[in-house]
């Protein structure tokens, strides 16, 4: 039997974002008999740590949930934490010695973008290293021209594969760029999205008032403020419903406090997170993807599975995953084309219908098992 490839994956924790899902959903299908990983996180924290095999070696820099508040009693933790960080990271000989233990990898690989550097910087020099890019966060060409120091560099939307290839300087470096689909689990959406809600909110399509919703880890990208002030407007000029968004993240506070502010606690709830969000998104009228920018949005191939009826503001990926309007209504990327996409859904209900007939004929254009092999081929001939 040949000798198991040791591979380094890197990502700051497991917990309820697009990419660390797709990265649990990608490590649980892979074969336990053929690699070796460790898998590094910066914070031993996360839903998704109970999805991962046992096989994989799971180590850490700090552990304990993510400290979202400037509470007196967590700033302690919080400057320790990141203190500790910068030091690991400015000095990447004490991580790879102290807590990796000197271990030897073939391949080393960044799970998110943000960790570029700390890949980049690993003292093992004859490694091959690989990065996942899951954003489209404008980024200046100099910051970009880093990513060429990969080996390989995952690429998951159209747009962001475009951005690089017009940087590419040599054909070589065109090379190292590389297409895939995320993994993502069509049959237990839809198994999921049948089981009764662990949470008491549970919206009903029996009711007259139409319910939007948005499902996303709560953070300025996912432009949950402009939902609400645009739910605020729509209220005002007289058009009943209701908005519910499904998930957490640092900015859930403040998002809560505009909801509050805006005086919208009535036609709004926040669920925070919850490992099936499906049966929310199920029973909903309409979901929105409210996003002032993204990699390839997951939750938009989750709501394309659901058949539900799509309303989405035009950032990376949405073009090709609704096919160019196809499959749902495309958006301006602003607070004015949420609120002219959402006023549509409530005066003109009707003109959704087109989007239902071609859901219905709709096929994934990928499915779970490739979209696993084709990442294991890229590992296995870096």
């Amino acid at each position: 039997m040949p000798e198991k490839k040791k591979i380094l994956i890197r990502i700051g924790s497991l917990r309820h974002g697009g990419a660390e899902k797709v990265l649990a959903t990608f490590l649980k299908n892979l074969p336990p008999d053929k690699y070796e990983i460790d898998l590094l996180l910066n914070l031993y924290s996360g839903k998704y740590l109970s999805e991962i095999p046992d096989w994989i070696n799971i180590l850490y820099l700090n552990k304990g949930e993510m400290i979202t508040t400037n509470r007196l009693q967590d700033i302690p933790t919080k400057v320790f934490r990141v203190l500790y960080q910068k030091l690991l990271k400015s000095f990447p000989q004490l991580l790879y010695c102290f807590i990796l233990k000197n271990k030897k990898y073939d391949l080393e690989f960044a799970a998110i973008h943000g960790l570029r550097d700390d890949i980049l910087n690993s003292p093992i020099k004859n490694s091959k290293k690989i990065i996942w890019i899951h954003s489209d966060k404008e980024q200046n060409p100099l910051e970009l021209q880093r990513y060429f120091k990969y080996d390989k560099i995952l690429i998951i939307s159209d747009k962001t594969e475009r951005t690089f290839k017009k940087l590419a300087q040599t054909e070589d470096e065109k090379n190292k760029i590389v297409r895939i689909y995320n993994p993502l689990d069509t049959e237990e959406i839809l198994s999921k999205s049948k089981k009764p809600s662990t949470v008491n909110q549970q919206p009903s399509t029996n009711s007259l008032i139409p319910i939007f919703i948005s499902v996303g880890t709560v953070y300025p990208a996912k432009g949950f403020d402009r939902l609400l002030k645009v739910h605020k407007r729509l209220l005002e000029e007289g058009f009943p419903h209701k908005v519910l968004i499904v998930g957490d993240g640092y900015d859930f506070e403040n998002i809560k406090h505009l909801k509050s502010e805006l005086g919208v606690d009535d036609t709004t709830k926040m669920l925070g997170f919850t490992d099936n969000p499906y049966p929310y998104l199920k029973n909903a009228n309409f979901f929105v993807l409210s996003s002032r920018y993204e990699g390839f949005p997951t939750v938009l191939f989750e709501a394309i599975t659901l058949k539900k009826n799509i309303i989405a503001t035009e950032v990376s990926g949405v073009k090709e995953m609704l096919e160019n309007g196809k499959l749902g209504l495309i958006i301006e990327n602003s607070e004015e084309g949420i609120y002219k996409g959402m006023k549509q859904a409530l005066q003109h209900p009707e003109s959704f219908r087109m989007y239902q007939t071609e859901l219905e004929k709709y096929r994934m254009p990928f499915n779970l098992k490739n979209s696993v092999q084709a990442i294991m081929k890229i590992m296995d001939e870096v």
